[in-house]
């Protein structure tokens, strides 16, 4: 593992693919201007920017000044491909069907009782009354999860794009290990908090499967992303990538996935090598 000043650049970076908490942002959940500035720089210079996060569409305000050329972030752990130039727009929706989440649900409660369930839909979030909500939402449908999520329940014509499982007392990695043996073979699990709370996804999905969709699309191959991160839901997207960065912030298991390492976001870890990539990309078109 090499540090951001040492670790090999990519020879023709085409698109840059970074998580946004505990990667992009800062601990305050801002932008610092000299992230902005650096992927003002790298979208002038051609190279694609794509927020690839866990956060639920209606979250992204943080960063939706901030986009530029295509507007594209792919939100949910990859369930949601969104528009943030049309508002928010969804693009593409790669939902988890609500008779596998009820499976999901019984079997990851018979593993570790004590699990409360929260579901998080296209247009709002649901949750059970035993579970820690992290803010308020008006909208909210608050009932046992084999309501929420049955034929007919609650915003039945809204996609669920991700179901979310909070323990009380089991460690986060424990919780996960034993929730992926116990349902794994349902759907597809990971975390990005730092407390015992699982996200869950349709088989299949994730933060890399979707990227690696819309790179196809564009004709990018995987050499030629430029990836960061510096949780466990970001591990796949980070081994896709030709060259990934973990945070100097991050989880082991990102550290090892990835092809090289930043510093810390409140240092400005994604701009840090952002800036390399555009500087050398000007020095290559000033040689022509």
């Amino acid at each position: 593992m090499t540090s951001a000043s040492e670790s090999p650049l990519p020879a023709r970076p085409r698109l840059i693919a970074t998580d946004l908490d505990g990667t992009l942002l800062r601990d305050d959940k801002t932008v610092s201007e000299r992230t902005v500035a650096a992927l003002a720089a790298a979208e002038e210079a051609g190279i694609e920017v794509f927020f690839v996060t866990g956060r639920p569409a209606r979250w992204m305000g943080v960063v939706s000044d901030h986009v530029h050329r295509h507007g594209l972030a792919i939100c949910a752990n990859g369930a949601v491909v969104v528009d943030l130039h049309a508002g928010g727009e969804l693009v593409e929706v790669r939902g988890l069907d609500r008779a596998v989440a009820l499976d999901v649900v019984r079997a990851v409660r018979d593993a570790a009782p004590g699990t409360s369930f929260a579901v998080e839909k296209t247009t709002n979030f649901d949750y059970e009354p035993q579970y820690p909500p992290f803010q308020d939402d008006p909208g909210a449908n608050v009932a046992a999860a084999e309501k929420l999520l049955q034929e007919g329940g609650p915003g039945d014509g809204d996609p669920v794009v991700k179901l979310l499982a909070h323990h009380p007392s089991l460690t986060p990695d424990g919780f996960l290990t034993l929730a992926r043996t116990a349902a794994g073979h349902l759907a597809s699990f990971t975390r990005s908090s730092p407390t015992a709370l699982l996200e869950v996804s349709a088989l299949g999905v994730s933060k890399a499967s979707t990227l690696a969709l819309c790179c196809a699309e564009r004709g990018i191959s995987s050499d030629e992303v430029v990836a960061f991160g510096d949780m466990p839901n970001d591990v796949e997207m980070l081994a896709w990538a030709g060259t990934s960065y973990a945070m100097g912030n991050a989880h082991p298991d990102v550290i090892a996935a990835a092809s090289g390492r930043t510093v810390a976001n409140n240092e400005d870890g994604v701009a840090v090598v952002v800036e390399r990539l555009v500087a050398r990309a000007r020095a290559e078109a000033e040689r022509g």
